[in-house]
């Protein structure tokens, strides 16, 4: 069986622009790469990412899939591969199956590429990711980059525990493999 990180997109690999999904916006977060390189020796990536703004009319899906794929492209030539993204379009007020924090996306991904998720990792900056991963069975690391500061608050006063809580990405990604190499 494979071992994940799941990432949230917006705020966790990327800085969070809002709507604003102009490529000349793109900016990775600092210690991304580094991150990822340092994880990518033992897991497999994915992207799993709540995109409202489709359901709200903000943007439209190629806008989305435009922004994604440069992200996934500009990973790839730092030799880092997303295997797959996931996306729900849906606004909070239809209460889709796809949404996180509940775990659609993260059962169809486990059950495409065979991934073992009590091993596995979700990463991002929102308490929805927390809950995200503890509710599919994995381990969790919040970042306190994108609107993680701003959540910490509702983090604690909601009772979510993260397994790991990171100034930053390549903070989670050292306190991962080092909990790794504990096994």
């Amino acid at each position: 069986m494979n071992v994940a990180i799941f990432l949230d997109r917006d705020g966790t690999i990327n800085e969070d622009i809002g709507y604003d999904f102009k490529l000349e916006n793109l900016k990775i977060l600092p210690g991304v790469i580094e991150g990822l390189k340092l994880l990518q020796k033992d897991y497999q990536f994915f992207i799993i990412t709540n995109q409202a703004g489709i359901g709200h009319g903000y943007y439209d899906f190629k806008t989305f899939e435009r922004f994604n794929n440069a992200i996934v492209h500009h990973l790839r030539k730092m030799d880092i591969i997303i295997q797959k993204t996931y996306y729900c379009p849906h606004t909070p007020n239809e209460n889709c199956e796809c949404r996180k924090p509940k775990i659609k996306l993260i059962k169809q991904a486990e059950s495409e590429f065979n991934i073992n998720i009590q091993d596995s990792w979700v990463i991002g900056d929102h308490p929805s990711d927390v809950l995200f991963g503890i509710n599919a069975g994995c381990k969790t690391v919040y970042v306190l980059t994108g609107h993680g500061r701003d959540h910490y608050s509702d983090l604690r006063m909601k009772g979510i525990n993260p397994t790991i809580i990171a100034d930053n990405f390549l903070i989670g990604a050292e306190k991962i493999v080092k909990n790794r190499n504990k096994k």
